[in-house]
Protein backbone atom coordinates (compact mmCIF):
# COMPACT_ATOMS: atom_id res chain seq x y z
CA UNK A 1 0.00 0.00 0.00
CA UNK A 2 1.19 3.54 -0.64
CA UNK A 3 2.36 5.58 2.33
CA UNK A 4 -0.23 8.43 1.58
CA UNK A 5 -2.80 5.71 1.55
CA UNK A 6 -1.79 3.98 4.75
CA UNK A 7 -2.03 7.53 6.64
CA UNK A 8 -5.29 7.84 5.49
CA UNK A 9 -6.34 4.10 6.54
CA UNK A 10 -4.86 5.08 10.09
CA UNK A 11 -6.85 8.38 10.39
CA UNK A 12 -9.68 6.33 10.00
CA UNK A 13 -12.12 4.45 12.86
CA UNK A 14 -13.79 1.27 12.80
CA UNK A 15 -17.06 0.64 13.54
CA UNK A 16 -20.32 -1.92 13.06
CA UNK A 17 -23.78 -0.91 11.67
CA UNK A 18 -26.10 -2.57 14.05
CA UNK A 19 -29.30 -0.75 12.59
CA UNK A 20 -29.99 0.98 9.74
CA UNK A 21 -33.38 1.63 8.61
CA UNK A 22 -35.97 4.40 7.99
CA UNK A 23 -36.80 7.24 10.11
CA UNK A 24 -38.92 9.64 8.77
CA UNK A 25 -39.99 9.84 4.65
CA UNK A 26 -36.02 10.75 3.67
CA UNK A 27 -34.25 10.32 6.72
CA UNK A 28 -32.05 7.04 7.87
CA UNK A 29 -31.39 5.88 11.49
CA UNK A 30 -27.91 4.59 11.12
CA UNK A 31 -26.25 3.04 14.47
CA UNK A 32 -22.10 2.10 15.18
CA UNK A 33 -21.09 0.43 18.03
CA UNK A 34 -17.59 -0.26 18.82
CA UNK A 35 -15.40 2.66 17.67
CA UNK A 36 -14.67 2.88 21.47
CA UNK A 37 -14.14 6.34 23.66
CA UNK A 38 -14.49 8.99 21.43
CA UNK A 39 -13.95 12.82 22.36
CA UNK A 40 -17.54 14.03 20.84
CA UNK A 41 -19.36 17.27 21.63
CA UNK A 42 -22.89 18.22 20.50
CA UNK A 43 -22.68 19.49 16.88
CA UNK A 44 -19.76 17.47 16.03
CA UNK A 45 -19.85 15.51 12.73
CA UNK A 46 -17.45 12.59 11.51
CA UNK A 47 -16.74 11.88 8.14
CA UNK A 48 -17.59 8.31 6.69
CA UNK A 49 -16.08 6.56 4.09
CA UNK A 50 -19.25 5.82 1.62
CA UNK A 51 -16.99 3.75 -1.49
CA UNK A 52 -13.56 2.70 -2.04
CA UNK A 53 -10.41 4.94 -0.96
CA UNK A 54 -7.48 6.12 -2.52
CA UNK A 55 -5.33 9.52 -2.46
CA UNK A 56 -7.20 10.07 -5.80
CA UNK A 57 -10.64 9.29 -4.49
CA UNK A 58 -10.58 10.12 -0.47
CA UNK A 59 -12.09 13.85 -1.47
CA UNK A 60 -15.18 11.65 -3.95
CA UNK A 61 -15.74 8.73 -1.06
CA UNK A 62 -15.58 10.56 2.41
CA UNK A 63 -18.72 12.09 3.34
CA UNK A 64 -19.50 14.58 6.60
CA UNK A 65 -22.53 13.27 9.01
CA UNK A 66 -23.41 15.16 12.08
CA UNK A 67 -23.85 13.33 14.93
CA UNK A 68 -27.50 12.62 16.74
CA UNK A 69 -26.73 11.20 19.81
CA UNK A 70 -23.67 9.45 21.04
CA UNK A 71 -23.77 7.03 24.41
CA UNK A 72 -21.96 3.76 25.69
CA UNK A 73 -19.66 2.99 22.09
CA UNK A 74 -22.58 3.90 20.29
CA UNK A 75 -22.79 6.73 17.35
CA UNK A 76 -26.58 7.37 16.13
CA UNK A 77 -26.71 8.91 13.05
CA UNK A 78 -29.46 10.44 11.20
CA UNK A 79 -28.90 10.47 7.31
CA UNK A 80 -30.80 12.66 4.94
CA UNK A 81 -32.07 11.09 1.92
CA UNK A 82 -30.95 13.12 -1.42
CA UNK A 83 -31.49 10.48 -3.98
CA UNK A 84 -28.72 10.65 -5.65
CA UNK A 85 -24.61 10.36 -5.00
CA UNK A 86 -22.45 8.20 -3.12
CA UNK A 87 -23.47 8.96 0.43
CA UNK A 88 -27.24 8.25 -0.71
CA UNK A 89 -26.26 4.75 -2.23
CA UNK A 90 -24.09 3.97 0.79
CA UNK A 91 -26.65 4.80 3.59
CA UNK A 92 -29.45 3.21 1.45
CA UNK A 93 -27.39 0.07 1.10
CA UNK A 94 -26.14 -0.22 4.27
CA UNK A 95 -26.95 -3.27 6.21
CA UNK A 96 -26.40 -4.56 10.15
CA UNK A 97 -23.31 -5.95 10.71
CA UNK A 98 -20.70 -4.07 7.98
CA UNK A 99 -18.24 -2.79 9.16
CA UNK A 100 -18.43 1.40 8.88
CA UNK A 101 -14.82 3.49 9.00
CA UNK A 102 -15.07 7.30 9.56
CA UNK A 103 -13.02 10.20 10.95
CA UNK A 104 -13.31 10.79 14.58
CA UNK A 105 -15.74 13.61 15.65
CA UNK A 106 -15.22 17.17 14.91
CA UNK A 107 -16.13 20.46 14.37
CA UNK A 108 -16.60 23.67 16.23
CA UNK A 109 -20.45 24.17 15.43
CA UNK A 110 -20.95 23.14 19.33
CA UNK A 111 -22.97 24.91 22.06
CA UNK A 112 -21.66 28.27 23.83
CA UNK A 113 -22.12 26.39 27.48
CA UNK A 114 -21.33 30.11 29.03
CA UNK A 115 -24.18 31.46 26.50
CA UNK A 116 -27.48 32.64 28.95
CA UNK A 117 -30.18 32.56 25.98
CA UNK A 118 -29.77 30.04 22.88
CA UNK A 119 -31.32 30.30 19.36
CA UNK A 120 -30.89 27.59 17.10
CA UNK A 121 -31.92 28.24 13.07
CA UNK A 122 -31.72 26.33 10.44
CA UNK A 123 -33.25 23.95 7.47
CA UNK A 124 -33.20 19.76 7.26
CA UNK A 125 -29.57 19.55 7.32
CA UNK A 126 -29.17 21.54 10.08
CA UNK A 127 -32.04 19.69 12.00
CA UNK A 128 -29.62 16.98 13.41
CA UNK A 129 -27.22 19.34 14.68
CA UNK A 130 -29.81 21.17 16.17
CA UNK A 131 -31.43 18.10 17.82
CA UNK A 132 -28.28 17.45 19.52
CA UNK A 133 -27.22 20.85 20.53
CA UNK A 134 -30.86 21.27 21.68
CA UNK A 135 -30.94 18.20 23.84
CA UNK A 136 -27.75 19.08 25.44
CA UNK A 137 -29.30 22.12 26.56
CA UNK A 138 -31.95 20.19 28.32
CA UNK A 139 -34.43 22.15 25.97
CA UNK A 140 -33.60 25.56 27.09
CA UNK A 141 -33.46 27.43 23.97
CA UNK A 142 -35.35 28.66 21.03
CA UNK A 143 -35.60 26.85 17.60
CA UNK A 144 -36.84 28.04 13.79
CA UNK A 145 -36.38 25.04 11.07
CA UNK A 146 -37.63 24.98 7.94
CA UNK A 147 -38.76 21.83 6.60
CA UNK A 148 -40.75 20.39 3.00
CA UNK A 149 -42.35 18.14 4.47
CA UNK A 150 -44.22 17.20 8.24
CA UNK A 151 -42.55 13.82 7.83
CA UNK A 152 -39.09 15.23 7.56
CA UNK A 153 -39.20 16.83 11.01
CA UNK A 154 -37.14 14.76 13.76
CA UNK A 155 -37.70 15.15 17.51
CA UNK A 156 -35.97 18.73 18.73
CA UNK A 157 -36.17 19.89 22.13
CA UNK A 158 -37.17 23.14 23.65
CA UNK A 159 -39.32 26.14 21.95
CA UNK A 160 -39.05 24.91 18.32
CA UNK A 161 -41.13 26.48 15.62
CA UNK A 162 -41.17 24.29 12.10
CA UNK A 163 -42.09 26.03 9.09
CA UNK A 164 -43.10 24.08 6.15
CA UNK A 165 -42.06 25.56 2.36
CA UNK A 166 -44.25 23.11 0.45
CA UNK A 167 -42.64 22.37 -2.59
CA UNK A 168 -40.08 25.49 -2.98
CA UNK A 169 -36.67 25.06 -2.92
CA UNK A 170 -34.64 24.87 0.27
CA UNK A 171 -31.75 27.13 -1.97
CA UNK A 172 -31.89 30.23 -0.60
CA UNK A 173 -35.91 29.88 0.47
CA UNK A 174 -37.23 33.35 2.28
CA UNK A 175 -39.63 31.21 4.22
CA UNK A 176 -37.00 31.09 7.02
CA UNK A 177 -35.71 34.67 6.67
CA UNK A 178 -39.28 35.90 6.87
CA UNK A 179 -39.25 33.76 10.02
CA UNK A 180 -36.90 35.32 11.90
CA UNK A 181 -37.51 38.75 10.86
CA UNK A 182 -40.74 38.60 12.70
CA UNK A 183 -39.48 37.24 15.26
CA UNK A 184 -40.21 38.72 18.87
CA UNK A 185 -39.28 38.38 22.53
CA UNK A 186 -35.18 37.92 21.92
CA UNK A 187 -33.70 38.50 25.12
CA UNK A 188 -30.12 40.10 25.51
CA UNK A 189 -27.29 37.61 25.21
CA UNK A 190 -28.72 35.18 23.11
CA UNK A 191 -26.38 33.58 20.95
CA UNK A 192 -27.75 32.84 17.34
CA UNK A 193 -27.00 29.34 15.30
CA UNK A 194 -27.34 29.21 11.80
CA UNK A 195 -27.07 26.14 9.88
CA UNK A 196 -27.90 24.45 6.39
CA UNK A 197 -27.86 25.76 2.99
CA UNK A 198 -25.34 28.71 2.69
CA UNK A 199 -26.72 31.41 0.94
CA UNK A 200 -29.58 31.21 3.90
CA UNK A 201 -27.33 31.21 6.32
CA UNK A 202 -25.94 34.24 4.81
CA UNK A 203 -29.22 35.97 4.79
CA UNK A 204 -30.24 35.46 7.89
CA UNK A 205 -27.01 36.37 9.32
CA UNK A 206 -26.86 39.45 7.43
CA UNK A 207 -30.21 40.26 8.46
CA UNK A 208 -29.01 40.01 12.10
CA UNK A 209 -26.25 42.06 11.67
CA UNK A 210 -27.84 44.90 10.10
CA UNK A 211 -31.68 44.99 10.35
CA UNK A 212 -31.12 43.75 14.87
CA UNK A 213 -28.10 44.82 15.27
CA UNK A 214 -27.08 41.53 16.84
CA UNK A 215 -23.37 41.33 18.04
CA UNK A 216 -21.04 39.86 15.57
CA UNK A 217 -19.61 37.70 18.10
CA UNK A 218 -23.34 36.08 19.81
CA UNK A 219 -23.70 34.72 15.74
CA UNK A 220 -22.26 30.91 15.34
CA UNK A 221 -23.15 30.14 11.34
CA UNK A 222 -22.35 26.35 9.65
CA UNK A 223 -22.95 26.08 6.16
CA UNK A 224 -23.25 22.84 5.25
CA UNK A 225 -24.35 22.53 1.34
CA UNK A 226 -25.21 24.64 -1.85
CA UNK A 227 -26.04 23.82 -4.89
CA UNK A 228 -23.20 21.97 -6.63
CA UNK A 229 -21.05 21.49 -3.36
CA UNK A 230 -20.68 17.73 -1.81
CA UNK A 231 -20.10 19.42 1.63
CA UNK A 232 -18.35 22.59 2.90
CA UNK A 233 -16.30 21.44 5.86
Amino acid sequence: MPHGEWVLERLLQRATATAAQAAGRRWRRIRLEGAGPLDWKPGHHIRVQVGPLSLRTARDVLRTYTVWEHYDNILELRVFDHGVGPGARWANGLTPGTEVRFKAPEGRFTVRESAPHHLFIGEETASVAIGAMTRALNGHCRSLIEVDDLADQLPVDGDVQWLHRGAAPAHDSPTLLKAVASLEGIKPGTVAYIAGEAKTCQAVKRHLLQDRGWPRHDIVVKPFWTPGRRGMD
